[in-house]
């Protein structure tokens, strides 16, 4: 029996249209609504990715955005308006998008898409606007500590946060089983960097062995040369963070070398459920770093799997991860405008800086340059099985969650 937080009464929630979506609020709510910004309506301004490379995620991020505006609709005592658009997957569209949505609204906060390319443009420009900034799927450290961030907020396990639970993950395995020799699959690109850093280091002080750390090229397809040198290095840890088709071809190739390693964990790259549809079984074992897993317990997440199933037709049991992550966005807003009891941008800035939030990620506070507290948040490290990611670290006592499948076992033996 799943042990979530206590169960809400099923509502119908209001869909989002392609260009924006007014939902009227409910009265009884812990918003004051005094000193305000002179506006009964929170507009709220943001883009997806539903065409593009990250196409696959883009209806995740709007359904866990949408169950999100619902929310605050209930808890807010002002209407709450959404407005997202597609970004294409491009930054310079996503730019696009925003100034013709700040332009012809009064925006009070921007929602940032997906990726640390896209998550990044979108604050540069809510920066610019001096607008307050949230977004997700961004685990990239550098930008909030050289641009000055003012605005932004990532309420995301972050690079540093990615390498404890990849260490915590480790250690699930007997000590006498644990595997010793790591592998480093770098991105070129500035979060690749960053995350191979963080890994080297953070596992080279617990005793392991670094025994290869090569780059590639984003949007490669062809990782032959990085799978021999793999086996060559004798690589029993294969770390990584691919984009979702580049994490997709690796696997296949591996299958076709007749290679795999005894732990993969691709963050980012199986972040998707494209994942699954591209791979089957030949993508079963593969870890990734998301977020938010199904599995998850307490802050709302009973709610949102309730409201989930109430609004979209599914069958499956485990809701996609990325609707997780962005619910927990919107989570952070709501709590951001109540404790500000106003809609002025400084205000919710100010309530970001200085409040502690609750979501379904856990419980965390923002330092000044908006990067999550250090060591506020646990990683949720999920697990593909069976056709579904599912929680493999922390351990908690859903029946959504998994005891971590090790070792991978070789190719012929599946």
């Amino acid at each position: 029996m799943v042990n979530d937080d206590s169960p809400v009464s099923r509502r119908s929630y209001l869909k989002g249209t392609a260009g924006a979506a007014a939902v009227a609020s409910l009265a009884g709510c812990a918003f004051s609504g005094g000193g305000g910004g002179g506006d009964d309506t929170l507009t709220i301004a943001g883009t997806v990715p539903e065409t593009g490379s990250f196409s696959s995620l883009g209806q995740d991020l709007r359904r866990g955005y949408e169950l999100g505006q619902a929310r605050m609709s209930e808890q807010l005592d002002r209407d709450v308006e959404l407005i997202l658009q597609d970004d294409e997957s491009d930054a310079q569209t996503l730019r696009q998008n925003l100034q013709q949505i700040t332009s012809n609204n009064d925006v009070d906060m921007i929602w940032g898409s997906f990726s640390s390319l896209l998550v990044t443009a979108g604050s540069a420009f809510a920066e610019n606007q001096n607008l307050p900034f949230l977004g997700i799927a961004f685990a990239y450290e550098e930008p909030h500590r050289n641009d000055n961030y003012e605005w932004t907020y990532a309420p995301f396990p972050k690079s540093r946060d990615v390498a404890r639970s990849t260490l915590g993950t480790l250690e699930l395995i007997p000590e006498s089983e644990r595997p010793t020799n790591v592998g480093i699959w770098e991105p070129n690109s500035g979060w690749g960097r960053e995350q191979a850093e963080y890994w080297e280091n953070r596992l080279g002080e617990e005793g392991y062995d670094i025994v290869l750390r090569e780059t590639f090229e984003i949007g490669s397809q062809d990782f032959s040369t990085l799978i021999s040198q793999s086996q060559n290095a004798e690589v029993e840890v294969l770390l990584s963070n691919p984009t979702p088709p580049g994490g997709i071809t690796a696997v296949n190739q591996m299958q076709s070398n007749n290679w795999s390693p005894q732990m993969l964990k691709f963050v980012r790259g199986a972040d998707p459920s494209a994942w699954w549809s591209a791979l089957g079984e030949a993508g079963a074992y593969a870890l990734m770093c998301p977020g938010w897993v199904p599995g998850l317990t307490g802050n709302g997440n009973q709610r949102l799997r309730e409201a989930y199933t109430s609004e979209y037709e599914t069958e499956s049991e485990f809701m996609p991860v990325n609707v997780g992550g962005s619910y927990n966005l919107t989570q952070v807003a709501l709590q951001a405008v109540q404790a500000a009891g106003s809609t002025e941008a400084e205000a919710i800035r100010d309530a970001l800086r200085s409040e502690t939030f609750q979501t379904v990620i856990g419980e965390f506070g923002f330092e000044d340059n908006g990067l999550p507290a250090e060591g506020d948040l646990t990683a949720p490290t999920g697990q593909w099985w069976d056709g579904a990611q599912r929680l493999a670290y922390p351990n908690t006592d859903s029946d959504r969650s998994l005891d971590f499948r090790y070792p991978i076992p070789p190719w012929g033996e599946r």
